[in-house]
Formats: structure tokens, sequence, C-alpha cells
């Protein structure tokens, strides 16, 4: 798995200047072919954090979103000629050391999306808050009802696409109501009901102890909820598209 021809990973970035540098390190040289880190509109340096390391590095002076950052992350991976593009948080939960876990299926088994899961049998995950496990297991047992696939973590971020995928007819990651976190859902969706090839492997999602835990994400109650549910709501319902 060293060298994988034609991989991006792109990491969203909002106000991470504290934990950029500890993320960044863990990109071993040959781990992937680039480095995209979009700095949606951050307040405390994060770009420039950024800018110290062997990464691309692109600003939004407002803040748009996670769903408008992974649109422009597949736009610039197709300019780039990339095959595969890897998502994963800018905020040290995910470690770059398990991308082979995501690329393999991709590269060597020609599968088209693969998402991780902190709860197969070598997942892990720590300080997890126990409202939040259960809403994740509530959330991705609807998605499961409603795309028959057997997943275990939908809600994880950490993920890997073939960029071809983004070229269905039924795919359209250019609507505006998918900017923010409906953009992820709305591809899961999508791979997992159109015929792609999807699998589920382990990774790690950790947070940190104490306080400092619930920094570790940025998902505001209800707001935020419902922008991650409602992809689900639309498609079923064929309320779009």
């Amino acid at each position: 798995m060293d060298n994988p021809s034609g991989v991006l990973v792109f990491l969203p970035v909002y106000n991470e200047a504290g934990k950029l540098s500890g993320l960044l390190e863990k990109f071993r040289p040959g781990l992937v072919d680039e480095v995209l880190v979009i700095d949606d509109g951050s307040t405390d340096g994060s770009g420039a954090v950024a800018g110290r390391y062997p990464v691309i590095v692109l600003r939004n002076e407002k803040q748009r979103g996670v769903g408008a950052g992974i649109r422009r992350a597949v736009h610039y991976g197709r300019q780039r000629g990339h095959r595969v593009l890897v998502v994963m948080a800018g905020n040290g939960k995910d470690d770059p050391r398990e991308i082979p876990r995501l690329l393999e299926p991709i590269l060597r088994e020609g599968v088209d999306y693969v998402q991780g899961s902190r709860f197969l049998s070598e997942g892990r995950y720590r300080n997890l808050p126990l409202f939040r496990l259960v809403m994740i297991k509530i959330f991705t047992r609807l998605v499961n009802l409603a795309t028959g696939f057997h997943g275990t973590d939908v809600t994880n971020g950490f993920r890997a696409y073939r960029l071809g995928i983004f070229d269905h007819p039924a795919v359209n990651i250019e609507a505006e109501w998918l900017d923010t976190y409906e953009m992820e859902y709305y591809i899961h969706y999508k791979a997992l009901t159109l015929g792609f090839k999807v699998r589920e492997v382990p990774v790690s999602k950790l947070y940190p102890a104490g306080r400092h835990r619930a920094a570790y994400t940025k998902i505001r109650p209800f707001v935020d909820w419902w922008r991650m549910v409602r992809p689900l709501v639309f498609l079923v319902f064929r309320i779009k598209r």
C-alpha cells in the first residue's frame, strides 16, 4: 500500500489551530499523493498552521460548511487527476495512519465507497458520550432500514470515495442544500442505493477525556442533527433527488 496512485486526502478545518500540528505530523511521506486542507473561515490562524506542512491549503473567507468543502475537494481531485478521495476530521479524532485500511478495498478489490467504523471488531472508540452513542446507533439503524445495507457507524466521517461515483447522473453534489452536514449522508445514501460496491472497515475515533471532550465536535444539537437526518427524509420520500 506504499505510494498509492491518485489518492487525495481532504481535511475540513474550522478553528483547529491547536490540533492541526499533531494531526499533520502523522502523515508519513508517501502515504498519499496529496493532502488538501480547506480552512473554512477560521479566525484562529488554522490556515497558517497548516501552511507549515507539505499540504495544499485553500481558504474560504466565510464559513461555508463541510459539504461545500467536500464538493470543492471533489472538483480539486478531478482537476489534479486523482482517483480516490479520503475525507477525515481536521481535529485529530481520526488517525492518518489508518488511511491504508480505507484504501485497500478500493485499490485492490474494486470497491467504490468505504465507510470507516469504530464499532467493528478491530475498531476503537474512546470517551464517546453515551447520548451520542445512542443517537448514532438509532440513526444508523434508520439508514440501514432505508437502504438495506447492514452498516454499523453511519455518522463516522472517516471515509474514502472512488471519484468516479460522482460522475453518476443520479448523484448531484452541486445542490446548495448540501453545503453543510447533509452532503456526507446524501452521498452515503446514493452509494448504497445506486448499486455501488460499498464496504465498512474498522477505524479509530478517539475523543479527549474530561472538559476538553465537548471541544472535539462542532455539531450543534437539533440544528445540525436535522441537517444530518434530512437527506434520508428528502431522498426516501423523493422531496429531493
